[in-house]
């Protein structure tokens, strides 16, 4: 748990890159807290603006976890791009 916090870090400092590539490590090694991981993974893919890993990864952790934070998460990713969305047809 201690490399995850370490990791939540690096996202919310911006090191997006690292981040992504220490998660993606984590989750082929290791078996514990998966669905944290995942969450985080989102988070980053978020920060990228990379709505469709945001979405799988945020459902990867809801799929370990239905009580993940993932899930509102989730939601709140789709109400943003259903608004944009929406957006495109009204120009």
């Amino acid at each position: 748990m201690e490399q995850l916090n370490i990791i939540k870090e690096l996202i919310n400092k911006g090191d997006i890159v690292d981040a992504i590539n220490l998660l993606e490590v984590y989750v082929l090694n290791n078996s514990t807290h998966l669905d944290k991981a995942f969450y985080l993974l989102g988070n980053a893919y978020r920060k990228q603006g990379n709505w469709q890993q945001t979405l799988n990864n945020y459902q990867r952790a809801i799929d370990l976890n239905p009580n993940s934070p993932a899930k509102e998460a989730h939601r709140m990713v789709m109400d943003i791009l259903n608004f944009y969305n929406k957006d495109m047809y009204n120009q």
